[in-house]
């Protein structure tokens, strides 16, 4: 029984954080800078958005470390760093979780590389698993509970990830894909596509994160669920919509009321891993997780727009009879 499974047998749920970039740009992170440089340089600002999201109700907590494969950290010329910086986001993360009197999983973020995999690119796929087999073994030594693959959008870049990931240490994996508006990754791949391809794989969960908007994450949830009823699933969407606002700053139109009808309908169609992603806080994790807790009446809650999908939403009673087997 993996970390997940553990939580997952006493609860129907467990919430994620919300996203690091956005609290890091409001507390002066430059556009283009690295994000993972501050790990070392402002480890305390790191902490304290991992202590922020962590009071607000999240139980897994994802390190500043989504850029940290060499092929990212070259943009900055930190190629040569990749252990340092990703050792060090994990015990930022760890130093966050072992201070609350609550279970607190440190998950080890890990992004695209940022370049495309043969014939498509110049990337083979040994270079792609040795890149992210190298960041593992910072993340691993700084202290992670689960190595979290996120917002990938080709199969074969995933498969690479998990297999760099399994050379170096035995810590469950967990995988997502960002979908778009027809259904589809960027790459092409869908949602049916990737949890029968990624469930042989042997992951701890499997799900949908960033995407356009909510309602195709929603649908990428309910088209999972469909697919395999027993797969522990994840949904951690964007804010809603991004818009450039009147001052020139970027701004998403999901708001924490928003996002908390999203986390409760979710759920309702099978997703037990939940979060938010691109310009969320831990005022959106806090109102999501209102929702969950049932602390905001059902009437009360809105339904993201489009996002009624085809999903059949799971009852109390089989979230109940599936954790039982757990």
């Amino acid at each position: 029984m993996n970390v997940l499974q553990k939580q997952l047998t006493t609860q129907d749920y467990l919430i994620l954080d919300g996203a690091m970039g956005t609290m890091l740009f409001a507390r002066g992170l430059e556009q283009g800078g690295a994000p993972e440089l501050w790990n070392v340089e402002h480890p305390k600002r790191i902490q304290e958005v991992h202590r922020r999201y962590i009071a607000a109700g999240s139980q897994v907590i994802l390190t500043n470390s989504f850029g940290g494969t060499r092929y990212r950290l070259k943009l900055h010329d930190l190629q040569d760093r990749v252990y340092e910086l990703n050792k060090a986001a994990a015990e930022n993360a760890r130093r966050a979780a072992d201070v609350v009197s609550h279970p607190v999983l440190v998950a080890g973020s890990m992004g695209p590389t940022g370049e495309l995999l043969e014939p498509l690119g110049s990337m083979t796929f040994a270079e792609c698993r040795a890149a992210f087999a190298e960041q593992a073994r910072g993340l691993a030594d700084g202290g992670v509970d689960i190595f979290w693959i996120e917002t990938m959008s080709h199969l074969d870049e995933v498969r690479a990830a998990v297999e760099g990931v399994r050379l170096v240490c035995s810590q469950p994996v967990a995988a997502t894909l960002s979908f778009d508006t027809n259904g589809r990754t960027m790459m092409g791949v869908t949602a049916e596509q990737a949890i029968t391809t990624m469930r042989e794989w042997k992951l701890a969960a499997v799900g949908a994160n960033c995407g356009n908007n909510l309602p195709d994450t929603m649908a990428a949830i309910a088209a999972m669920r469909a697919v395999d009823p027993e797969m522990v699933l994840i949904a951690k969407a964007n804010a809603g919509i991004p818009r450039w606002g009147s001052n020139g700053a970027l701004e998403y139109d999901g708001t924490p009321e928003v996002m908390a009808g999203y986390a409760y309908h979710v759920h309702q169609m099978g997703a037990q891993l939940i979060g938010a992603c691109c310009g969320s806080s831990p005022e959106t994790i806090r109102a999501m997780a209102a929702a969950l807790h049932g602390e905001i009446p059902i009437e009360q809650l809105v339904m993201p727009e489009g996002g009624e999908g085809e999903g059949t939403a799971v009852t109390s009673q089989e979230r109940k009879r599936r954790r039982a087997r757990v």
